[in-house]
This record gives structure tokens, sequence and C-alpha cells, in this order.
């Protein structure tokens, strides 16, 4: 894929990296307290749960795009930890093509983020945000559109890996750009 240098089965391992650090990050998100916080710190919102300025938290989940939000990355993070161990049999065992498999798992994954990620914001300042600070959405939001766009480059990969099948089977001799004549 990348000729500068690069040799094809080292490379090939950086994948299933990158994927456990998205399934890192879409822990870190699903399982932190600062979604939206106001600017003064006093109000903040989970993916779980909401606490205004008043000290009465209050269930996310009690709302049906809550659930939604949380069924979504939920099911966006399984299939992405499917996708991380399938990626080390199909790198592994050469012979078998799930490759393309993996990188179609991981476009549904994305789309399932991306619609949880989109639906929270909009509903959140719908029904949530009735104070009149201005709220931001926090670091562990933040790690739930990394956890999708690293999700998204390593789709694409996924995808254009079996092109270049056999020069990560070492099958094709090595291209120089100068040659002596």
């Amino acid at each position: 894929m990348f000729k500068c240098g690069i040799a094809y089965p080292r490379c090939k391992w950086i994948l299933p990296l990158l994927l456990l650090c998205a399934i890192i990050f879409d822990i870190i998100a699903l399982a932190g307290k600062g979604w939206v916080e106001t600017e003064s710190g006093r109000e903040y919102a989970s993916l779980w749960e909401y606490c205004p300025a008043n000290g009465n938290c209050q269930s996310i989940m009690e709302r049906a795009w809550g659930k939604a939000t949380a069924a979504l990355m939920i099911i966006g993070i399984i299939i992405l930890i499917i996708c991380f161990i399938l990626s080390f049999v199909g790198l592994c065992i050469p012979r078998i093509s799930l490759l393309r498999v993996i990188g179609a798992l991981l476009f549904l994954a994305v789309i399932l983020q991306v619609c949880a990620l989109i639906i929270y914001p909009v509903k959140f300042t719908d029904e949530l945000a009735l104070g009149t600070e201005n709220y931001l959405y926090s670091w562990t939001y933040g790690f739930g559109w990394g956890s999708t766009i690293i999700m998204f480059g390593c789709g694409i990969f996924f995808c254009c890996l079996p092109n270049f099948e056999d020069e990560l089977l070492g099958n094709v001799k090595t291209k120089y750009f100068y040659t002596s004549s």
C-alpha cells in the first residue's frame, strides 16, 4: 500500500493496535461522566445521567432517545470487539479472506455510533438544556468521536488490504525507485 520503505508484514499489525485504541476510547466514552458540562461546571451530564445545578440527578435512560443512544454505542463497541478479534484471525491466517468483512463490520459500527453521537446532543439540547448557561460537549463525548474516526480509517484500510495480499505475503519482488543501469 505504501511503497516508500514500509515493510508490509510488520505494518499490518498496526491496524489491530488501532482497533484496540478505538476500544479503549469507546470504553472511556461509555464510562465517562462528562459528556456535557456548563461553562461554570455546576451542571453536567453523561450518557447515563443528567445532574442539574440543584443536585437532583436524573437518569437519561428514562427517555427513549437516551436508551437509543446507549444501545447504539454499546452495539457499536460489541461490533468493534468482534472486529478486533477477527483482525487477528484474518491477519494470522492469510488464506482466510476476512479483511473485507472486518471493514464492512467497522463501517456498520461507524454508522451506529455516528447516529448515537448525533442523537445525543440534538435531544439533550431540546429536552434537558433548559438553563441560561452555555453547554459544552466535553472530553468523553470527544472520545466517542475519536473512536468513530479511528474505526472509519481502519475500515478503509481493511477494505484495501486484500488488494495488496501478495505484498503482505511476500510473494512479490521488491520494486525500487532507483535502479542502476
